[in-house]
């Protein structure tokens, strides 16, 4: 299938009844989430070429898709393995769907319990009251509520989003002076008050049970720091459709839990912690701030680019605890929808990407992020001669990226330089 934009996202229950999926003029791909009393558990493309499909056949695309992650979640709660299907061109979805259902909800109220912990919420913004008008408007129809929810305005130009803020009074209102992601994150940490910490950003809407699973996550003790799924909220545009195909937050829809095991078996090339999820949706317990120290400020767009999430998940599975990422906690992110937004994005991954492997080794020593850096040349060569492969959008960012890596190289070099004067 090629790949295009615009693309029309769709939410489909499968609880619920079926549509029937139409082609249309505006939307060549159709990007179908599937759920299942109110789980994610997988999504589909499909061209509009391959339309239209009734919800019979839709059915049977969805089983497909969601069995992966159904037969996952089973797994983890030792219940019994879901009955196999026959996936011919013309199989009973809804005979299938019936034999998967009570093993499934018996899974499902095994989750229910969430544990009885205090949660804050932080959001860290700078001057786009716009967007964090929607996501605050998102958190006040949680199903289980923040104790607490905080909005650091970063550094801003005006007093749109303080006066934005007042509107919710529920809303803890913070100034952090010092522009910088990593300064609105430990402003964060320390305004707050409660034994979790969940942090998105303003340009997020999240789902009413967010909260209500970050709880559950962290049943574990071992577990100190949780991110969820982040499915893209629109793909309207060509930088959209270039994050989300490259870049995308989505870590698909099984459970995966970091541990000393991750950490140990890419130990030689350094730990890639950037796979645990998203800065957009993750969540700390408290007292792990304490133990590792806060998010190291050196990582932001106002100094080496950025990357302090990672950064923060590497020194977790370094000091021995867990990262877990928990696809059941959803959030919605909306991309940057124009190209120049994206480059500067992008420019500023990769410089902090270089920073923090850097930073990594002067905290550590732990010599294969030295040899990740070695081989990034490598890495960047591959995708010049063979990024056609990925198709020919790959190439639309990748001088790019480049940049943004010898310039991390150049901060990192001026900050050693400091240090010797």
């Amino acid at each position: 299938m090629a790949y295009a934009f615009p693309q029309k996202i769709i939410h489909i229950e499968l609880s619920a009844d079926l549509p029937n999926l139409l082609p249309t003029d505006h939307y060549p791909v159709f990007y179908l989430v599937f759920w299942w009393h109110r789980i994610p558990l997988g999504d589909l493309q499909i061209s509009a070429q391959q339309l239209p499909l009734c919800d019979r056949q839709l059915k049977q695309l969805a089983v497909q898709a969601i069995a992966p992650a159904v037969a996952a979640y089973l797994q983890i709660g030792g219940l019994p393995a879901m009955p196999n299907f026959n996936e011919s061109s013309d199989f009973d979805a809804d005979a299938v769907l019936q034999q998967w259902e009570k093993p499934f909800l018996a899974w499902q109220q095994q989750q229910m319990t969430a544990a009885a912990v205090t949660l804050s919420v932080v959001i860290c913004t700078r001057d786009r009251p716009h967007y964090i008008q929607k996501c605050l408007k998102s958190l006040q129809h949680l199903s289980d509520p923040a104790n607490e929810i905080i909005v650091v305005d970063n550094a801003p130009t005006s007093d749109a989003t303080q006066q934005l803020v007042a509107q919710f009074p529920a809303v803890k209102y913070v100034l952090e002076p010092k522009a910088g992601l990593d300064f609105a994150r430990n402003a964060g940490i320390s305004h707050s008050s409660c034994e979790l910490i969940a942090y998105t950003d303003d340009d997020v809407s999240l789902h009413p049970d967010w909260t209500l699973h970050l709880r559950q996550a962290f049943q574990s003790p071992n577990v100190m720091a949780v991110t969820g799924l982040v499915i893209a909220a629109e793909i309207d545009t060509q930088s959209q459709y270039i994050f989300e195909r490259y870049w995308s937050f989505n870590r698909g829809y099984r459970r995966l839990l970091y541990d000393r095991h991750f950490f140990k078996k890419y130990s030689l090339i350094g730990a890639p912690a950037w796979r645990v999820g998203a800065g957009a949706s993750m969540a700390f317990r408290r007292d792990v701030f304490e133990k590792i120290g806060d998010f190291d400020e050196r990582l932001d767009v106002g100094a080496a680019g950025c990357s302090g999430d990672s950064e923060m998940w590497y020194r977790v599975l370094a000091a021995g605890f867990d990262c877990l990422y928990e696809p059941t906690v959803v959030a919605y992110h909306t991309h940057r929808s124009e190209m120049a937004a994206l480059h500067h994005q992008l420019f500023h991954y990769m410089r902090g990407h270089v920073s923090e492997l850097l930073i990594r080794f002067e905290r550590y020593r732990h010599w294969g992020n030295l040899v990740r850096l070695v081989l990034l040349p490598a890495y960047f060569l591959y995708l010049l001669l063979f990024g056609w492969r990925l198709g020919s959008y790959r190439y639309c960012t990748l001088f790019t990226e480049i940049s943004g890596c010898l310039s991390g190289f150049k901060f990192s070099f001026k900050a050693v330089l400091k240090l010797w004067v």
